[in-house]
This record gives structure tokens, sequence and C-alpha cells, in this order.
């Protein structure tokens, strides 16, 4: 029997910088990971899961997925906020960190086949978007076209830059970037990541909006995506909220009668309103 709290190893192989803020960590375990079940296994994950990330006697803190289960190895794109990202921050390559997991509810990617995929993006929330994307990438005749929209604060945060070059050299994703606030050499787009879905000529009954970022963001972009047409089944988000256990134990996560940590983090916003949280005016 694995002990469900018991981290296991993984050594850091690579360390992306993608902003100021934000780096991406590409992780080898180096031993099983303590899951929801025992059968769980690295490959195992889905996309939209996340996993408990741990650096000894600075805890540990929940960070989603960004690497989707086709790829060799594991990504985790870490936005620099509190005590155990700082932490992460810190550590060189071949340092160890310990995770368990996966854990959370994943995006529902059977019932995405055949649909056009918008993602919609604000800064580190590109990361479990980034997920999806690449699973869909590694299987193009089970998905419509994919279009990414992608908003930062200002030029110099965007994040994954190689990622959006390689999407968009490649012609398989429709990108499109825009800034709150430009700047010198910055000949894109300048406002709202929501003004570019007001953008698109949306087919509603054959599109899904995949929406992860600022909370302000979710709901305009939400608010957009339903007022375009789009069934609220087919607008979905992830959630972030105060997860300590992954497990579904120490409620801490609670939203109402849910345990977001075992029910979400991805919610449909037709599951969203039945909960009375997303109210779009």
């Amino acid at each position: 029997m694995i002990d469900p709290y018991r981290p296991g190893r993984a050594v850091i192989s690579e360390i992306i910088e993608e902003n100021q803020r934000i780096k991406t960590f590409v992780l080898e375990p180096l031993e099983a990971w303590p899951a929801a079940s025992d059968q769980a296994t690295t490959s195992a994950y889905q996309p939209g899961q996340f996993v408990m990330v741990s650096v000894p006697h600075c805890g540990e803190a929940p960070i989603s997925l960004a690497s989707s289960p086709q790829e060799p190895k594991l990504r985790l794109s870490v936005l620099k906020v509190g005590l155990l990202t700082s932490a992460l921050h810190r550590l060189p390559v071949g340092a160890e960190v310990g995770l368990r997991g996966p854990y959370g509810r994943p995006f529902p990617m059977a019932a995405l086949k055949g649909r056009r995929l918008v993602f919609v993006a604000g800064g580190i929330g590109l990361a479990p978007l980034r997920s999806v994307l690449e699973s869909c990438l590694a299987r193009p005749d089970d998905f419509g076209p994919l279009t990414l929209l992608y908003g930062s604060r200002t030029p110099d945060d965007i994040a994954f830059s190689a990622d959006l070059a390689r999407w968009q050299a490649g012609r398989q994703v429709d990108c499109r970037l825009t800034v709150d606030q430009g700047g010198p050499g910055w000949n894109g787009a300048v406002g709202l990541v929501s003004d570019l879905l007001a953008d698109l000529q949306l087919e509603p009954e054959q599109s899904s909006v995949l929406i992860c970022g600022p909370p302000p963001m979710i709901r305009a972009v939400c608010r957009q995506a339903a007022q375009a047409g789009v069934a609220p089944e087919q607008i979905i988000t992830t959630l972030e909220r105060q997860m300590k256990c992954g497990l579904g134990l120490c409620r801490h996560c609670h939203l109402d009668h849910h345990l977001v940590c075992v029910d979400g983090p991805v919610y449909t916003l037709a599951q969203l309103r039945q909960l009375e949280i997303m109210e779009l005016g």
C-alpha cells in the first residue's frame, strides 16, 4: 500500500525562464509518485490535472501539469508568488523535488473530439491549457481547428515564447496575442484578451472555449462566449482554490458542497452556474 502523503522524487533536468516571474521546470521522476489510486502512474495523468509539489523545509503547493501525457517528461510552469514557488525558483538543474498526484478532474478530451477548440489564456493560465493543446496536436485527426488567444500585461510578461513560436511556425494553431500595455517594438494587439474572442467568427454550435487565467478574465471571457452563443456546457475553465492535500480530506478547497481538488479543478460554465458562483450579469 502506497502512503498517499509520501512524495515521490523527481529531478530537474531543464529550467526554462519564461519571463521574470515564471519558470518552467522539466522533470524526470526517479520513482513512482503517490497518487489518488495505487494504480496511477506518471503516464496516467490527463490534461487539466495537477500535482502537489514539495521542497524540503518549504512545504508543498498544487501546480498544474503543463505537459501533455504524450510528452516524454513532465513540465511544471511556476509563477513566483510565495514560499514554495520562491524556493522552486532558487533550485538549479539537478536538484530534486517531491511529487504527489496526479489529482483532480481533467478536461473532457473525449467530448471535445471533432470540435473547434478556442483556448483563451492569461499569463500563467496558459500552463494547463498547454497540456490540452499539446494533446490535441499529438492527435490532429481527432480535433477541429485550434485557436489560441493569449493575453499578457506587457510584452515583457509574455511567457511560453518558444511554444508560441513553434505553434505559429507549424501553422497548426492560430495564435493571437494581446497585451494590456504596449511598448517599444510591440506591433501586436493592445487590449483585453476577451476583445480577441469578440473578433473571432465563432460557429457556436461547433465550438468549445477553454479558459484559464485571473478570475476577472475568466468571468469576462465566459460572458463573451455565452453572448456569442456557445453552450454553457462547452465553456470550460479551471478554478484555483487553497488545495492542501489533493485528496479531498482537509476540505480547505471547499466550494459549497464541492471539493475543488476532487470535483474540479475543471468546470463547465453550466456547472459553475449550478454552484451559483458565476453570475455573468
